[in-house]
């Protein structure tokens, strides 16, 4: 299968074991993870609520083999699609049984046309107060978003984004969403007590280590598995908060598309889809 070349880079694995196999390496390197079922754009029921199953087995099996971990979801896996009364259903579902357990409920943010939507699925969840939410610099709004969650006492982490939009809305180049990256991160440090620098840019996370000497924040520092996790360690390992965004399951795709797509490899990926047909 294909995903099994993709699998030792990005993902995790197929299966909830694979999922908890590479949370429990990141762990023995001083870092924790992020769990995160693959999915998105989910259409049909059948499968949200399966959806749904796998992340309440994720989260017994979390705290049952004492891993540490958050687990972030996709509105679009929760059924922000079909129905979102039956999204928000979900979503409170899990938190509540996530803050039994003591687990920590991120939020990814999706294309653009979500963005409302998910701020107000997080807003639901707040009062559980273990929950965080995405922010991603490509889009131009994310500044006001950003605004906007400092008046509700929010967590977030924020990251580049790497969906397709139009340049009216979101910004084109990747110098320019770097310079923004580091513009709302400067907006964090000023006016959030606690937040996730996720981004594996060397530059600006030397930026956050000045800004934070300023702020004394709590800060985490987040990279995507298999992208730079030695230097992740490395920063664990000089004693900085780090966690490791570990994706698993077969809706493995789209998530891999825009991982090639951030390195500027999309040329790559087409060739590798098509060597793999030929075989």
């Amino acid at each position: 299968m294909l995903e099994k070349l993709l699998a030792g880079r990005w993902i995790a694995g197929a299966t909830i074991e694979d999922g908890f196999i590479t949370a429990k390496k990141v762990n023995l390197n001083n870092a924790s993870a992020i769990l995160n079922y693959l999915g998105e754009d989910i259409e049909d029921m059948d499968d949200v609520d399966k959806t749904v199953k796998i992340y309440m087995k994720l989260i017994d099996g979390i705290k049952n083999m004492k891993i540490k971990a958050d687990i972030s979801l996709k509105p679009t896996e929760l059924g922000l699609k079909i129905d979102k009364k039956t999204m928000r259903w979900n979503y409170i579902k899990i938190v509540k049984h996530a803050k039994e357990n003591g687990i920590f409920v991120w939020l990814d943010m999706e294309q653009a046309s979500f963005v409302d939507d998910t701020i107000r699925l997080y807003r639901s969840g707040l009062p559980y107060k273990n929950v965080g939410i995405c922010i991603q610099a490509y889009l131009r709004r994310s500044i006001s978003d950003l605004r906007y969650l400092s008046r509700i006492d929010s967590t977030v982490r924020l990251v580049k984004g790497a969906y397709s939009e139009s340049s009216k809305i979101a910004f084109s180049s990747w110098a320019d969403v770097t310079a923004n990256y580091s513009e709302l991160m400067e907006y964090l440090f000023k006016n959030f007590s606690r937040f996730t620098i996720a981004t594996h840019d060397s530059s600006l996370i030397k930026k956050a280590f000045g800004l934070n000497e300023k702020y004394k924040r709590d800060v985490t520092y987040a990279m995507l598995n298999g992208i730079r996790n030695n230097y992740a360690y490395r920063l664990a390992a000089d004693g900085n908060k780090v966690s490791i965004y570990v994706p698993f399951g077969t809706a493995w795709f789209k998530y891999a598309f825009r991982r090639l797509k951030e390195e500027g490899g999309a040329r790559r990926f087409v060739s590798l889809l098509a060597n793999f047909r030929q075989n």
